[in-house]
């Protein structure tokens, strides 16, 4: 018999209980920590950027040609392009379970493939291939106290000294500045040009040829002639450094000895790389950076790097610059994880507490006191070997089941204590006794329940994946359970408990005697309860019937949801402006929002993103991260961010000239950055955009009339204004000018050109 082997061998039964937990605590040490397991399918993203160009062109020239190249990528579910001014991304969503790593590999390679038929300014740019993340783990940011240093020169330092050094910590997938640097800006002056008669082509042309880094050697270098007795590097001035030096750039020189410079034809300034998206905290300017947890990263343990990091580096932060970390969704994970351990100490607790209150043997109750955390900790090193995460839903697994795993322990125990009682064997002869009789049982209850769990794990979908790691918790910590209770328990019987024999029961006295005496009054009512309910077994089955009845009733009326919504500590607002709206006109009315937020006694900090919004970037578009304080800082209901939330609606809806609409964060950041759900029309009859937009405005109002719709808005930036500009290509031709240096002209003139 199994057990028998491990009563006469106890120490071999004690080498597994330290092998199973020495197993888990390297086990948990390791496995990543998050709130909910990953649900979301992998998926990667190419992120395009083409300065100036439109998203029509964005669309034609790069996103079609990278999309027909991405077609038979295995495992590939969809892909979603998006494109704005300027700016694309080309998301690839894979199955579940797909090697994501393996899938980036295979999208890059492809990509190779047409690398060459895209634009010169994208291929300079770079099309970097992501892992993204939906929501951000937390904000970073930059500000100056004294509010001596604008945006671009907080952007600038941290650009150089801060966003490398956090996108190098582990975990981290990806590190984003919301704020820009400096940058070398020339501003052409057209009638200057003109007068000239020069393109802009020429000074493009200039300044690539003249701004260059040179190598140019050594004087003496092998073989050298006889004699030499040194030798000496040559140095020349490279790179151009100042806006001086950048001026002085010749783009021309005219016959008579005369040349025409830069700073003849442009105003040349070191200003910011970027205009189009800054970042504002609590109303002031500020570098605020962005970052996200690596796929299979530990979002407690990235946090605490990241701020860890960013104390080393406050050391070396010139005077004018402090640090703050005014958004942290972490926290919030970091007190559902712990409330969830809390609990699962309080179970144990109460647990030994009523075994102790029953069995009244210090010995009885330290067998299960010890076998409990064991097959706990075996359960953990069963996750780390699955890949699965310590998160809300095993450890609620871990709690619910430390029941069962009790109940094993006191099934060993109850009976050999009751055959040293009744028949007055040793212990080691009294368990041996004891297992033959409940060996079958412990393996047959143990089987029973993986039977009720195991199809848990085979959902699909979402739920599936939520739920899978819930019911594989569960299984794991019965068969450990089990696996104690036919090794370790037995052996700790036969060598801890102890038995007088000869010696009567006593009746309990003190405590003990008053709850037995409790216990069996309560017991006789129970046993007379029942007696009486066998009499009219008609009644109490029609109030049975009455109860499924209800049950059902109340079931069909509640309301269904994903996943309930939680008050997670923050919210974010999102403010769109009419399509063509200018930027100065969107920063007014993240002011309002701002100041709406600093006066509410529930808010912390406010960051503010002017240019950008999970909808879309452009002029006409803002978002807010409003942080709360603790939750203990905010008291009764008017403090939930429930009722924050429906306060800022209601004063917002006074603001006209913008949508703005404050929303709470999902309750799993990877299925949105928003919650509620979304869906997407597709013009597979190739009508063309109009007829699109007008299935959408159609399928909107229709959408905003269901009573149990709310918030029903569209997804994205509208189409704002444009100038069509229909180039004579025929008389270009006859006046020789070469349409794509006319184009060059365009982009350098009204948008933008990298040298």
């Amino acid at each position: 018999m199994l057990a028998k082997f491990f009563i006469d061998r106890p120490v071999f039964a004690w080498v597994i209980a330290i092998a199973i937990v020495l197993g888990g605590s390297l086990a948990l040490r390791k496995l990543p920590v998050s709130q909910y397991p990953s649900v979301a399918p992998p998926s990667i993203a190419f992120n395009i950027t083409y300065p100036g160009a439109s998203a029509q062109v964005i669309e034609d020239t790069v996103t079609a040609l990278i999309e027909q190249e991405m077609n038979g990528i295995e495992h590939l579910l969809y892909m979603e392009a998006a494109s704005e001014l300027g700016v694309g991304t080309l998301t690839l969503t894979f199955e579940p379970g797909t090697n994501i790593d393996t899938a980036s590999v295979e999208a890059q390679n492809r990509y190779k493939r047409i690398e060459a038929r895209l634009p010169e300014d994208v291929r300079r740019m770079g099309v970097p291939v992501t892992k993204p993340q939906r929501n951000y783990l937390m904000f970073i940011s930059l500000y100056s106290p004294d509010k001596s240093l604008t945006n671009v020169a907080l952007g600038s330092y941290a650009a150089a000294n801060v966003l490398d050094q956090i996108r190098r910590v582990k975990g981290v997938g990806e590190a984003i500045m919301f704020g820009t640097e400096y940058s070398m800006r020339i501003w052409l002056k057209p009638e200057k040009l003109q007068g000239y008669h020069l393109a802009p082509g020429d000074v493009m042309a200039a300044l690539r040829a003249q701004n260059v880094q040179l190598a140019t050697g050594e004087i003496g270098q092998a073989p050298a002639s006889a004699g030499q007795q040194f030798t000496a590097v040559i140095v020349t001035r490279g790179r151009l450094q100042t806006p001086e030096e950048f001026g002085d750039v010749i783009v021309r020189a005219q016959p008579d000895g005369s040349t025409v410079k830069v700073k003849d034809v442009a105003r040349v300034e070191l200003g910011a790389e970027n205009y189009n998206i800054f970042a504002r905290m609590d109303s002031q300017p500020t570098a605020a950076i962005a970052v996200r947890v690596a796929p299979d990263g530990n979002a407690l343990e990235v946090a605490k790097a990241v701020k860890a990091r960013m104390a080393e580096l406050e050391k070396y932060f010139p005077k004018g610059i402090a640090w703050e970390v005014p958004y942290d969704t972490s926290r919030f994970v970091d007190i559902s994880i712990s409330e969830v351990v809390y609990t699962l100490a309080e179970a144990m607790l109460l647990v030994f507490l009523v075994m102790y209150l029953f069995l009244e043997n210090f010995r009885a109750t330290l067998i299960p006191a010890v076998v409990v955390p064991v097959s706990l900790m075996g359960a953990l090193m069963g996750l780390y070997v699955l890949g699965y995460s310590v998160n809300v839903l095993t450890l609620f697994a871990m709690v619910l089941a430390i029941g069962i795993v009790v109940d094993d322990a006191i099934v060993v125990v109850e009976n050999v204590e009751r055959i040293m009682t009744e028949e007055g064997l040793s212990p080691r002869d009294a368990t041996v006794k004891a297992m033959g009789q409940i060996f079958a049982a412990i393996i047959g209850i143990t089987l029973v329940l993986c039977a009720v769990f195991v199809p848990m794990a085979f959902f699909g979908g979402s739920v599936g994946a939520i739920y899978r790691q819930f019911a594989v918790t569960l299984v794991l910590t019965m068969m450990f359970s089990a696996i104690m209770a036919l090794t370790l328990t037995p052996a700790m019987c036969a060598t801890v408990l102890k038995h007088t024999p000869g010696k009567e029961v006593m009746p309990s006295t003190g405590f003990f005697g008053w709850f037995n005496r409790f216990f069996g009054r309560t017991t006789t009512g129970y046993r007379n309860g029942v007696a009486r309910v066998l009499g009219r077994p008609g009644r109490w089955l029609m109030v049975y019937l009455a109860i499924v009845v209800a049950m059902v009733m109340l079931f069909t009326r509640l309301p269904g949801s994903f996943l309930p919504e939680e008050d997670q500590g923050y919210f974010i607002s999102m403010i769109q402006l009419p399509a063509g709206a200018t930027q100065e006109r969107t920063l007014e009315v993240v002011q309002q929002v701002e100041d709406f937020y600093l006066k509410q006694p529930e808010v912390h900090h406010v960051i503010g993103v002017v240019g950008f919004s999970f909808f879309g970037r452009g002029q006409n578009a803002a978002l807010t991260f409003v942080r709360l304080k603790d939750w203990d800082e905010r008291k009764g209901k008017d403090g939930a961010v429930g009722s924050i939330i429906r306060r800022a609606n209601m004063a917002f809806f006074a603001i006209k000239q913008a949508m703005i609409f404050a929303v709470n964060v999902p309750p799993i950041p990877e299925l949105g950055a928003v919650g509620g759900f979304d869906f997407r029309l597709q013009d597979r009859s190739g009508q063309g955009r109009e007829k699109l937009m007008e299935a959408r405005n159609m399928a909107l109002g229709m959408a905003s009339k269901h009573p149990a719709l709310a918030g029903v808005r569209p997804e994205g930036q509208e189409p704002g204004p444009q100038l069509m500009l229909d180039i004579d290509r025929a008389k270009a031709r006859a006046l020789s000018i070469d349409i794509g240096q006319l184009h060059e002209t365009l982009q350098s003139v009204l948008g933008v050109a990298y040298v």
